[in-house]
């Protein structure tokens, strides 16, 4: 008997799919008639029938564990007397059959949530009643409600949740300063975005002997949230189940009420709050020479933004300085500080890649402006640097008492990866390479020797792929990016739930007590399916101890088990927040139909090269059979597609120019074309015509003419470009004019 093999149905979009193996091999490969009978995300058993020429195997469903209950969102359609919903995500595979008396108030065309009542089979589609209707797909923010249910964000707080934040005070009461520190007197400050409502941390900085040397005494001082919410209640229950404040364009998804993240606990300036202080001294070479924790009192002294900041230090007497004048030796030596510790970040080799970050501005309906790069200053800098001084004491606080708590732990890279970028480095004739147990001072060595090189970028982009992603656990094994023993989040507990439990067991600590976890919610799906993708990477050790190792206590297992949660649920804030981004980005592209921009190469790939448009900042694909009538062959240690033929290469970092050729809304695609040269001429008689290269109308023509053109055979495309070639060879064979 063949092995039966567990798994998750991963669809796609052209019909066939995959089963995502729980024992971290590769992928089964399903073909259609498979998928028929299954969908997207249900568990499954499935054997291995076959292998396919490209040695890829090919399986078939033997048994459907589980099904998952989840919404499928789609658009209500009525064809031919029969209702139906068209899956929003093409993953699904087959549309939901709807009976007459199901559809409840939606309208044809209309946005709505189905839920199941007959599953898929061989011969049947899948049938279901409409349970929510959200409206028309061209509603603003519709791309953002149909994130949150595709991915199963909670986005409404409970009624308990809501009562229990109604019946908090709206200010600081008297009572609520016993054995605190008084802080108001002391001109704290917040420094953050122009857009930000809730100030999770204010600081402040004054020099200081340290020692016998100079230094600086840093105050971070961070939003006492775990005043308000106390463990097991309403409020920590659903904060917990979000474990995490999700940001999209125009709207955030807060993890607390907003009375709590926009009013009590948010920093606010000139009002009285409640704090946790990491209090700091630091050496004049940015080490930490002592720090101490307490809960005090503040006065938020201003409200200062990045940009604000950023002028201030750079001129002193510059109209912003002369409005804070104030407060502007306390911005001086927080600068001071944050050289000194950025001279410490550099000493213990620090990973520190600079990345084009971006910003969508929308205007009032939702659509975008325009996309722009966010531009880092030493005031994010600065601040940053303060924020990981305190996340550092935090967890060495923790460690040195032996108290179990959450780290953020960053390890280092795979065995795989490892492999990956020395080929990749020995490729392109990069002189240095990584040891077989890599510090992070290798890579940052890495990046500054090739920092002038014309691939920089693309060398930089591959050192950052080869790290593992961040996790929250109890087993501390450092930051292998930040170079740290230890690290932990403390600094934002408004919207990260890891950083109100750190201030949980920190106040324990200073209490001389132990925090128990609460009794909270079975994590859902998104924990398992990261637990079982971090237990597919755990290998035999190559020592065997001589007594087995003990296992986890049922407390560490709690510890693990809130970790796993936390970092799935940021895992799925990280995927919701880039589905509406793309979404709102290929609706944008929309409007650029046939426009030509230049860009570099992002990525390459077997099936062809991913580029990032220079102006606009978005992403999108060039197919492999739009590379030109050669074969290429993709190079994995060079990461690169090579023409056979002409030797033509196209890598990471590559300049090519582009058409928008294809935008695909519900797919959330980019395709674009490569403009080749030579192509001048077809485009100058295309012109004439009034149509654009691919049959798309030239900027200064009319809608209906781009509907009429886009319907164009492709027969009188062709014909005309053969026309062109021919009027083309003629030029060539002319004499030149001297």
């Amino acid at each position: 008997m063949l092995d039966e093999i567990e798994g998750v149905i991963q669809g796609h979009r052209d019909g066939h799919g995959f089963v995502v193996r729980d024992d971290g091999e590769g992928d089964i490969y399903l073909p259609p008639n498979e998928m028929r009978a299954v969908l997207h995300k249900d568990r499954v058993k499935a054997r291995i029938v076959r292998h396919d020429r490209r040695g890829r195997a090919e399986g078939r469903v033997v048994e459907i564990i589980e099904r998952p209950p989840h919404p499928i969102i789609g658009r209500l359609l009525h064809e031919s007397g029969v209702w139906l919903v068209a899956p929003e995500d093409k993953r699904y595979g087959q549309d939901v059959l709807i009976p007459k008396g199901a559809t409840g108030l939606a309208k044809p065309g209309q946005v709505v949530v189905v839920e199941l009542t007959e599953p898929p089979s061989l011969y049947g589609q899948p049938v279901g009643r409409v349970k929510e209707v959200l409206g028309e797909i061209d509603d603003p923010g519709m791309e953002i409600e149909i994130a949150v249910r595709k991915y199963g964000v909670p986005h409404e707080f409970s009624d308990a949740c809501l009562a229990l934040a109604r019946s908090l005070p709206d200010k600081v009461r008297p009572q609520d300063k016993a054995h605190r520190v008084d802080l108001t007197d002391v001109p704290l400050v917040t420094i953050d975005g122009e857009d930000a409502r809730d100030f999770d941390d204010a600081v402040y900085c004054e020099p200081a002997k340290v020692g016998r040397t100079k230094g600086w005494r840093l105050l971070v001082a961070i939003a006492d949230v775990s005043n308000y919410v106390e463990t097991g209640s309403a409020i920590d229950i659903d904060a917990y189940d979000r474990a995490t404040s999700v940001y999209f364009p125009r709207r955030v998804i807060p993890m607390l009420p907003e009375k709590l993240s926009n009013g009590l606990c948010s920093l606010n300036p000139e009002v009285e709050r409640l704090c946790m202080v990491c209090d700091m001294l630091i050496t004049g070479t940015g080490e930490i020479y002592a720090y101490q924790f307490y809960p005090a009192v503040m006065w938020s002294h201003a409200r200062f933004t990045y940009t604000e900041v950023a002028a201030i230090l750079a001129n002193t007497n510059g109209p912003e300085a002369v409005r804070r004048k104030e407060r502007v030796q306390d911005l001086l030596n927080l600068h001071d500080v944050y050289r000194a510790l950025l001279k410490a970040r550099m000493q213990r080799g620090a990973v520190d890649f600079e990345t084009t970050e971006t910003q969508i501005v929308c205007d009032e309906s939702g659509r975008i402006e325009r996309i722009v790069p966010r531009t880092r200053t030493d005031a994010h800098r600065l601040i940053e640097e303060a924020m990981l001084a305190a996340n550092v004491c935090s967890a060495d606080f923790i460690q040195e008492s032996k108290h179990p708590g959450l780290f953020r732990v960053h390890e280092g890279p795979t065995p795989e990866k490892k492999d990956i970028l020395r080929n990749y480095l020995k490729a392109i004739g990069v002189p240095l390479t990584i040891t077989e147990e890599p510090q992070p001072a290798e890579f940052q060595r890495i990046a500054e020797a090739t920092r002038d090189r014309p691939d920089s970028q693309q060398i930089h982009t591959m050192l950052l792929r080869s790290m593992q992603q961040a996790i929250y656990t109890p087993i501390n094994s450092g930051h292998f990016g930040l170079a740290y023993d230890a690290y932990t989040h403390f600094t934002s507990p408004i919207r990260r739930y890891p950083d109100l439990l750190v201030h949980r067991v920190i106040k324990a600590i200073l209490a001389r007590r132990k925090y128990e976890l609460p009794a909270l919610p079975t994590p859902g799906e998104a924990h398992e399916k990261l637990a079982r993708r971090l237990a597919s990477k755990v290998r035999a050790p190559a020592h065997k101890l001589k007594k087995p190792a003990p296992p986890p206590s049922r407390d560490v297992q709690a510890w693990e088990a809130a970790g796993l949660h936390c970092s799935a649920n940021e895992r799925r804030a990280d995927e919701a927040s880039r589905d509406v981004e793309a979404w709102l980005k290929c609706k944008y592209m929309r409007e650029h139909l046939g426009e030509e921009y230049s860009g570099v190469v992002t990525a390459a790939t077997t099936f062809g090269i991913f580029v990032t448009l220079d102006q606009m900042y978005v992403e999108g694909l060039v197919h492999i059979t739009e590379l030109g009538g050669e074969y290429f062959k993709f190079d994995e240690a060079r990461q690169e597609l090579r023409g056979e033929r002409t030797g033509i290469r196209y890598a990471i970092g590559s300049r090519v120019r582009v058409q928008v050729s294809r935008v695909d809304l519900d797919g959330r695609k980019i395709d674009f074309r490569l403009v080749r040269e030579g192509e001048e001429l077809i485009a100058r008689a295309m012109k004439e015509k009034g149509v654009a290269p691919t049959g798309v109308p030239t900027k200064t023509s009319t809608k209906r003419a781009a509907k009429k053109a886009l319907a164009e055979p492709a027969s009188s495309i062709h014909g005309l470009r053969a026309a062109v070639k021919k009027a083309a060879s003629k030029v060539k064979s002319r004499k030149p004019r001297r």
